[in-house]
């Protein structure tokens, strides 16, 4: 994989992608930007050694921010609104970083907003800073709505009275509250978020991949009627099972002291260890 972009740097360390988002001076979603970072997805999706990508940025104070309002007025509109048969492009740039075999995270340091948001809330995990890290839709104040899967994605993370208020009153939602609504998984420090996440992103990367491309399909299943993603749960234990990496890994958490009183009583320390040797 290239992985060629001048306003996205990605660096890769065995199953690992980080992406460092860089368009000053807010990281507005140009028509460029918008470009690389659909492209990126596809690049992302397709490639068969990574597990976890992390999305960060080069600006503390700005994540990623709107779709550029200019390009918004100059989309047509001498024509009446039509109902799309298939999803659009922003559209599946946002499902694809929901569903690719790959766990995303984004590092949210500063402010996220409009498609920005949208972008993130599609990931699988988001982390915040205390104090610092901001999310807006601003999209009904200026006479639109969030279109980028906004009014969709929200209403599933955080219940639909609650994506109610960050839609239609347009303003900031701290990160506190973002994390109590669970928008974002935690929040730290500032100096404390970078080492974090990253120890966290290299911990799942350090496992079976196959483990951790299955589960998080698994957990996919969970927007399926509960029979039948249980069905779906039972079929990926199974196939599971039957690779070799589980079979070593299971071999190795009993070796190392697992299924043992003092084992099980720091089995957080031996699933690190289990990372390190993972296949």
């Amino acid at each position: 994989m290239a992985y060629d972009y001048d306003l996205l740097n990605v660096e890769i360390s065995g199953r690992l992608a980080v992406v460092t988002i860089n368009n000053p001076p807010i990281n507005l979603i140009t028509v460029p930007l918008y470009a690389q970072l659909s492209a990126l997805t596809v690049e992302l999706k397709a490639d068969p050694a990574l597990t976890v990508v992390l999305f960060k940025s080069a600006d503390p104070d700005f994540f990623l921010a709107h779709f550029d309002v200019e390009t918004i007025l100059s989309f047509p509109i001498d024509t009446d609104a039509q109902k799309d048969q298939e999803l659009n492009e922003y559209h599946s740039m946002c499902e694809r970083v929901r569903s690719m075999d790959k766990v995303t995270i984004a590092q949210i340091e500063g402010r996220v907003g409009g498609g920005g948001s949208e972008f993130v809330s599609s990931m699988d995990m988001r982390f915040g800073v205390a104090g610092k890290t901001r999310i807006n839709q601003m999209e009904v104040p200026i006479g639109i709505l969030p279109g980028g899967t906004g009014t969709q994605r929200l209403p599933r993370l955080v219940g639909r009275g609650r994506a109610l208020e960050i839609v239609l009153a347009g303003e900031d939602l701290d990160a506190e509250t973002a994390e109590r609504w669970g928008y974002l998984n935690r929040i730290f420090a500032a100096d404390e978020i970078g080492p974090w996440v990253q120890a966290l992103a290299r911990r799942i990367a350090g496992f079976p991949a196959d483990a951790v491309r299955l589960a998080k399909e698994s957990v996919n299943a969970a927007e399926k009627p509960l029979d039948e993603g249980l069905r779906e749960e039972a079929y990926l234990f199974q196939r599971l099972l039957r690779t070799d990496a589980a079979q070593a890994n299971m071999r190795r958490f009993l070796e190392i002291g697992g299924q043992t009183r003092e084992g099980e009583l720091r089995v957080n320390e031996l699933s690190g260890e289990l990372s390190k040797n993972g296949g």
